[in-house]
């Protein structure tokens, strides 16, 4: 019990220092002259990020590296047919030109990517599989690249198109709730991941399954309100665009700094794990495609979240 209350605890700490971050950031950033568009894909973005970027150092410095690409790969599933699968059972979702050509192929890549640099006794015929400190500095390069693209799309397009609510804060207030997110973020990750490993210890669970599932989840719950409160303001293209963004961001940021500060050894179980997730980046493409022009239907919502029940099942069965 109390490490399910460390647990609980940790994720309300992590949301609430990730929610006032990104609002005295946005803040700070707004009185010092920084484009509107420029807060929405940088430290918005970021923010929505943050819970599993921490969760995954805390858990690479403790060396829980099972945790560290779970949390990536599960973020990314639920993402891709959880919250999408919601999201379009409120309101099919229409997915803009550049989501389509560029940030779905991107995010198809990123997954292609992961598979790639875990594959060394396949392509190097080394003894184990593991993600080093240099695959994650190619990851972070990879990152730093689609930022660029982001800000320069941002830029060049219609600012009024992506307005961002800022909060108005004074210099100091910005500064104190800037700290004060830093520490929650702080404080609710080493929670998180001391109560995820004892949980996993004392129900006989490995640390790729909570990573997978519990951690991934709570982590992902940002994209999850941000998606639903946007599809529910008809603004459906923020709702996709917001998940494919955060997918991309976790494997080319979050699984970057992670194998920097730990290189990540991969259980050969979590390449059921890595398919999957190339193969739901692959269906969103797909989807795109099928019946009405650049669109996920309510039905294709239906097959999301079906393929997401399914494939919790296939984790437990594995326990």
């Amino acid at each position: 019990m109390l490490n399910i209350l460390l647990l609980l605890g940790g994720f309300v700490a992590l949301i609430f220092g990730a929610d006032k971050l990104v609002d005295a950031a946005s803040a700070l950033a707004k009185k010092l002259g920084v484009p509107n568009i420029v807060i929405g894909l940088t430290i918005v973005a970021f923010g929505t990020s943050a819970p599993e970027l921490v969760v995954n150092v805390f858990a690479a410095i403790n060396k829980n590296t099972d945790m560290v690409l779970g949390n990536v790969i599960g973020s990314n599933l639920f993402n891709g047919l959880a919250i999408l699968g919601v999201c379009s059972l409120i309101f099919p979702l229409t997915v803009k030109r550049n989501t389509t050509w560029l940030e779905i192929p991107l995010s198809f890549l990123a997954a292609v990517v992961v598979l790639i640099i875990s594959s060394d006794i396949y392509f190097d015929g080394a003894a184990s599989n593991i993600i080093t400190r240099s695959d994650g500095l190619i990851l972070l390069l990879f990152f730093a690249i689609f930022l660029v693209y982001n800000v320069v799309i941002g830029l060049g397009g219609n600012a009024d198109d992506e307005q961002t609510e800022t909060k108005d804060y004074t210099y100091l207030k910005s500064v104190l709730f800037i700290v004060l997110g830093l520490a929650g973020l702080v404080i609710g990750g080493r929670l998180i991941v001391t109560g995820a490993v004892n949980i996993a210890a004392a129900f006989g669970l490995s640390e790729r399954i909570i990573g997978l599932t519990i951690v991934s989840i709570g982590t992902s719950l940002p994209e999850l309100a941000t998606s639903v409160v946007a599809v529910r303001k008809r603004n459906v293209d923020i709702a996709i665009g917001n998940v494919v963004g955060s997918n991309i961001f976790n494997i080319f940021l979050i699984l970057g700094v992670s194998t920097v500060v730990a290189p990540v050894p991969v259980n050969p179980a979590s390449f059921t794990d890595i398919f999957m997730n190339i193969g739901a980046c692959l269906l969103l493409f797909i989807f795109i495609f099928v019946g009405k022009g650049r669109q996920l239907s309510r039905g294709e919502g239906i097959v999301f979240l079906l393929l997401y029940v399914a494939y919790l099942a296939l984790l437990i069965s594995q326990e």
